[in-house]
């Protein structure tokens, strides 16, 4: 292939429909056909990342390998493709516009007056178009947050027409709207439909294919009659049903013919349908489960779905990889407490600290790991989970009353968790925490270079406070091992209790390193530990 080839993928009616398993699940369609493939998402909001959002407001915040904070359907890129994701692939309209508003403060401009068209839309096509040219891809497929009609997705909208006009057949929209069911009248409405095509349409995008989102399938007269009112072929019109798992989706698209679809219509040859082995043999090991395996996630924002969608996604793939159901309790860690720890952990086969930052939850959090490591229960702590993994021993262990992290308690008698040196005189909240892939030395013996096999590792961090160094011997000589530091800054990373069955807490994220054809060593030991317990 010589010319990189420009995929949209739009929403209407409502959001959350899935556009970035669709995104994914296309991406997988095509990388399994030999295509060289990236996803992106632009996000229309005007804050310059989701780094400093709410995990109420945005869900979870993902962290790429070059350390940038970015929207949580990156994750589920990754975990499709298994191709690791940069700054590139989210882009958002606070990006946009700063490029561009610092570009009119240095004079690029020469003089001109700034303007949506052309000037943040041919901001958006740069971004658009970069991928493509600097990594050379054969597909740059781009999901565009929010839904058509949005106020705020307008100028994206804009950029697509352009592009389309610009790039001809190299150039595709898909466009994925909700088919609702009428329970009263016992019947699926397409008018929604026909409303969110009609509005692309005034914007002067015409999508080339239609994905209808449904609870149950949908018969063939509904899809003919969509076809017709949208323009659109009526072998272009494709369902996306619920399905048992997300992994299912690339399955059902290719059942019906999407990817081949999608390459007719670029002039690429169809040629054969590829076998994707390893991802049938993954969904073939999960619906072979019978057994279930029992994990307790310990956060504060347990009651919202996405807040730590990565964590989930990486256990339930731990656990296929384990042959067994992934039975997953949500605990909010303010509602635990050293009375009820008992009664809500005993029936657990492991338990799972979350990261998070602030206050708030934090002493939930201390009496489950309190529970778990007196009991001999498999633990994982993430970031902030370790750092409670060791004031928790600090404390009950060690002896250190009071102890805590300077996050905490800034006049904490022992700071076991201190802020970073680097990050001690940081005003600015975005973007400047201690992000992205870092090394980590392994030490041979310990229960985490058994689960990586290796003593050399790279893994993705989010964090301003770090274990206190000045502690180091105390915790060594107690039973709680550093089995885990960066080479360069020997930070820890890694804290282990080799004493216990499976006690582990990690400074990084294993989370935002896992994906359905490469699991995370770290994830499948913890599952396996949990199992044998």
């Amino acid at each position: 292939m010589t010319k990189t080839k420009y995929i949209f993928v739009t929403g209407g009616v409502v959001s959350s429909l899935g556009k970035g398993i669709i995104s994914s699940s296309l991406g997988k369609l095509l990388q399994a056909r030999g295509y060289k493939v990236t996803i992106q998402k632009f996000d229309p909001y005007i804050n310059v990342d989701p780094g400093t959002l709410n995990p109420y407001e945005h869900g979870e915040c993902f962290v790429t390998v070059d350390g940038h904070e970015a929207d949580l359907d990156l994750g589920h890129y990754e975990r499709f493709l298994n191709v690791p994701t940069t700054r590139a692939n989210n882009i958002t309209t606070g990006r946009i516009y700063q490029s561009v508003i610092e570009k009119e403060r240095r004079g690029d401009y020469l003089g001109k007056t700034v303007q949506v068209i052309p000037h943040i839309t041919d901001e958006i096509k740069r971004n658009v178009k970069l991928l493509g040219t600097k990594e050379k891809f054969d597909f740059v497929i781009t999901e565009i947050g929010g839904t058509v009609g949005d106020i705020e997705s307008l100028p994206y909208i804009e950029s697509v027409r352009q592009l389309k006009w610009e790039l001809g057949k190299d150039c595709l929209c898909v466009h994925l709207t909700y088919v609702p069911f009428i329970a009263a009248a016992k019947e699926y409405k397409t008018k929604p439909t026909q409303h969110s095509v009609k509005q692309l349409q005034e914007l002067g995008v015409q999508p080339d294919i239609l994905v209808l989102r449904t609870e149950h399938e949908l018969n063939t007269p509904i899809l003919h009659k969509v076809a017709l009112f949208c323009n659109v072929l009526k072998e272009a019109v494709i369902q996306s049903v619920d399905v048992p798992t997300i992994y299912e989706v690339p399955l059902m698209l290719q059942r019906q013919k999407m990817d081949e679809i999608l390459l007719e219509k670029v002039g690429l040859p169809v040629g054969t349908t590829p076998e994707m082995k390893q991802w049938n043999e993954f969904l073939h090991r999960k619906s072979k489960a019978s057994k279930e395996v029992k994990i307790a996630l310990v956060g504060k924002y347990v009651e919202l779905q996405d807040a730590y969608k990565s964590i989930e996604e990486s256990l339930l793939i731990a656990s296929i990889y384990n042959d067994r159901k992934l039975d997953l309790h949500f605990i909010h860690s303010e509602k635990i407490n050293d009375g009820n720890a008992e009664n809500l952990l005993k029936e657990m086969d492991g338990v799972v600290i979350a990261p998070g930052f602030g206050q708030r939850g934090i002493d939930g959090k201390f009496a489950a790991l309190k529970y778990t490591r007196e009991n001999n229960k498999p633990c994982l702590g993430i970031c902030l989970g370790m750092q409670c993994m060791v004031i928790e021993y600090a404390r009950n262990v060690i002896g250190l009353e009071g102890a805590n992290s300077t996050e905490m308690e800034i006049n904490a008698p022992y700071k076991v968790i201190d802020i970073m040196e680097e990050q001690k005189n940081i005003t600015n909240m975005g973007g400047t925490m201690r992000l992205g892939a870092y090394d980590c030395t392994l030490k041979k013996g310990s229960k985490v270079f058994a689960a990586y096999g290796k003593t050399h590792i790279q893994e993705r961090h989010r964090h301003r406070y770090e274990f206190n160094n000045e502690f180091k011997e105390q915790f060594e000589d107690t039973g709680m091992k550093c089995v885990g530091e960066n080479p360069e800054t020997n930070l820890v990373e890694v804290v282990e209790v080799p004493s216990l069955k499976w006690y582990v807490g990690v400074q990084y994220h294993p989370e935002y390193n896992c994906t359905v054809v490469n699991p995370n060593p770290l994830f499948v030991s913890f599952i396996k530990a949990a199992i044998s317990n």
